[in-house]
């Protein structure tokens, strides 16, 4: 993790290792004081089902670096989204993936920062 406190900060990927959360996904995270920026590689795919869905107090935003997902939200219909679609996520909305392709690259994006991953 990169955490750019007093002066501005650059997270290289391929010296900043990414930690493993689970099989089959890793991230990376760059951070302020109040904006979290997390990318996440994801392997192992196509799931045959999504993960179950969740929510959080924080603001998301996503965008699809590489791979193919199905996007799931309360309230919305499922969205099929590949590289350079992006998705929003307000608080407390819960949502979810699927993996669709053999692998993906998510770039997340919340505020306040997700203490719950430091």
């Amino acid at each position: 993790m990169v955490h750019a406190q007093q002066t501005a900060s650059v997270l290289r990927g391929a010296s900043e290792p990414a930690v493993a959360v689970r099989q089959g996904v890793a991230r990376r995270i760059l951070r302020t004081a109040e904006l979290m920026t997390v990318v996440i590689d994801f392997s192992g795919g196509p799931w045959r089902e999504p993960d179950p869905h969740h929510s959080h107090p924080h603001e998301q935003t996503t965008y699809v670096a590489s791979g193919e997902i199905l996007f799931l939200a309360e309230g919305s219909e499922p969205e099929r989204l590949g590289p350079g679609d992006l998705f929003a996520v307000p608080s407390n909305v819960p949502h979810s993936i699927q993996l669709l392709s053999e692998s993906a690259r998510l770039v997340d994006t919340f505020h306040p920062i997700r203490e719950d991953f430091l």
